[in-house]
């Protein structure tokens, strides 16, 4: 209690302090775009974050009585990359429509159809008051609580997520088999398995075998994954028995225009969110507790990939931003339901991956610098928003869900191929000699084994594989809804509790700061109040 009310006393100097910190950086993040890193990043992280949003467009298209499609997804993508591009204080955080939320919405509409309340104005009303709770947070330099996240949270977060990945991967399976014919089951899931086969196997071939020279490997790490759809999409129509298959099509409606226009949403993108029209009094204060639950998913996941795209590994020379990128995150979700649209957050994997497409490495293969700047985000967001008109829109709809769950795998076993407890997992079944011998092995592998005592690594990782299922199984209930609170849960445990049961040197060894000092400096109090000290006038 002593360290929330020390917060509200130092009042406004969060957002304060970022914006002061980063504001003498404003124009040279657009000069220091002159670089040649950007524009494969540009088109990268394009790709690397509108592929994934279609996918999520089936999967809440399809449990939510197609309330949401194609362009609600890209209009909140665009929208979250031009207001972050533009305006945040850390433009490399890449912010658009997660798997997450995609589990939050349709888990409200399943909850809310038996009481005819009206979708998009409940949805409004979540996140009307969450854009509020953004607000409190941000300003009452709460976000400076994100220090009780650790590497145990991020890595238990970044393992749940590839798992729902290739958990939709598979329900997207099943719906050809129940919706369509047993044909198109089989040959879709065939489709999806030579999606891995391609996608993941470029990814491969480029990061780990060292054939051809660098920039051509690079390129097939940058554009395997989209040339992977472009392909199998063409795939099915390459005549001969496919021409005896019925495949499903990712649904698309017209351009610029919402998927759904019945109750609730009679009048375009604006949402009639007052209670006189479309909602009652009763059901506008029933949408506090859903808005306090999914301000916890987005302190969670928002600030935990901000802070992934800052991580150790990176060397970012400009300040980060965490309480004003937190309010202006309170503005796009507020705006999302007024629009009628998925609120957009940060992503994982694809904030720490734009910031590694804009790592320029030395010829012996280490980070040099990072190419920070505006532009990658801001056009990415401009790209997705001209997907909306006709002629992409016709093309978006020529891929088959096969393709799309052929995506969520290649994401979900990408994601899981390079994750610490993946690594931490395979460890467990690796060769001692090869670990003590060979110089190729990677060096996580020669840390695990020079720890003394191993006993509390094999609890360590046991406690992440608890959290993660406790994470991922409540996903499958009816209580999906609360998967934000069991997020914050582990990271409090994380922080308080597992102390208690793994001695503090040997969880030091197993856990420790996602970011450098430079980074977690800017959720310091100490540092707000240095900052009040060196003037209060100029706050004034």
């Amino acid at each position: 209690m002593v360290r929330f009310f020390n917060s509200l006393r130092y009042c406004g100097y969060g957002v304060y302090a970022d914006v002061k910190g980063r504001l003498p950086y404003y124009w040279s993040d657009f000069q220091d775009a002159w670089n040649y890193r950007v524009i494969p990043s540009v088109v990268y992280i394009f790709f690397t974050n509108i592929l994934p949003a279609i996918a999520f467009a089936q999967d809440m298209f399809d449990n939510t009585n197609n309330s949401y499609g194609v362009n609600e997804v890209l209009f909140s993508s665009a929208l979250a990359g031009v207001v972050f591009g533009l305006l945040s204080g850390q433009p490399l955080c890449i912010v658009g429509v997660t798997g997450p939320i995609s589990i939050f919405s349709y888990t409200v509409y399943k909850l809310i159809e038996p009481l005819n309340v009206p979708y998009f104005p409940f949805m409004c009303w979540i996140y009307l008051w969450s854009m509020v709770m953004h607000f409190v947070i941000a300003f009452a330099n709460l976000v400076s609580w994100l220090k009780i996240i650790s590497s145990f949270s991020c890595e238990v977060f970044g393992f749940f997520i590839c798992i729902v990945y290739i958990q939709k991967g598979i329900v997207i399976l099943d719906h050809q088999f129940r919706d369509i014919s047993v044909a198109s089951g089989f040959a879709s899931v065939l489709i999806s398995m030579l999606m891995i086969i391609c996608g993941v196997g470029s990814n491969l071939f480029g990061s780990n075998l060292h054939y051809f020279k660098f920039w051509i490997r690079k390129l097939f790490v940058d554009y395997g994954t989209p040339l992977s759809v472009v392909f199998f999409t063409g795939f099915v129509h390459f005549g001969g028995h496919l021409d005896d298959v019925e495949f499903a099509k990712l649904p698309t409606t017209e351009s610029f225009a919402p998927t759904y226009s019945g109750a609730g949403r009679e009048h375009g993108w604006f949402i009639h969110f007052w209670p006189s029209e479309n909602i009652e009094v009763k059901h506008v204060f029933l949408a506090i507790p859903f808005a306090v639950l999914l301000t916890f998913l987005f302190y969670f996941d928002h600030n935990v990939s901000s802070l992934m795209c800052q991580s150790k590994e990176f060397p970012l020379k400009k300040p980060p931003s965490f309480h004003w990128d937190f309010a202006l995150l309170g503005i796009t979700t507020g705006l999302a339901g007024i629009l009628g649209l998925p609120a957009p957050n940060g992503l994982i994997p694809q904030a720490p991956l734009h910031t590694t497409s804009l790592v320029i490495n030395s010829k012996q293969g280490n980070a040099v610098s990072v190419v920070e700047q505006r532009l990658t985000n801001t056009l990415q967001g401009l790209m997705t928003l001209v997907m909306m008109t006709k002629p992409f829109l016709i093309v978006l709809g020529l891929i088959p869900q096969a393709v799309l769950s052929g995506l969520f795998f290649i994401m979900g076993i990408s994601g899981l191929n390079g994750n610490p407890i993946t690594n931490k997992i395979r460890y467990l079944f690796l060769d001692a000699e090869y670990i003590e011998q060979d110089v190729n092995c990677p060096a996580i592998f020669k840390e695990l084994q020079d720890l003394p005592n191993k006993k509390w690594f094999y609890l360590y990782l046991l406690l992440q594989l608890i959290a993660a299922g406790c994470e991922f199984g409540i996903t499958l209930t009816d209580g999906a809804i609360g998967f934000p609170g069991v997020l914050m849960f582990f990271a409090i445990c994380a922080k308080w509790v597992w102390p208690l049961i793994i001695p503090k040197n040997e969880l030091k060894k197993l856990d420790g700061e996602v970011a450098d000092e430079m980074i977690i400096k800017g959720l310091s109090m100490s540092h707000l109040k240095n900052l009040r000290k060196q003037g209060k006038k100029g706050f004034a």
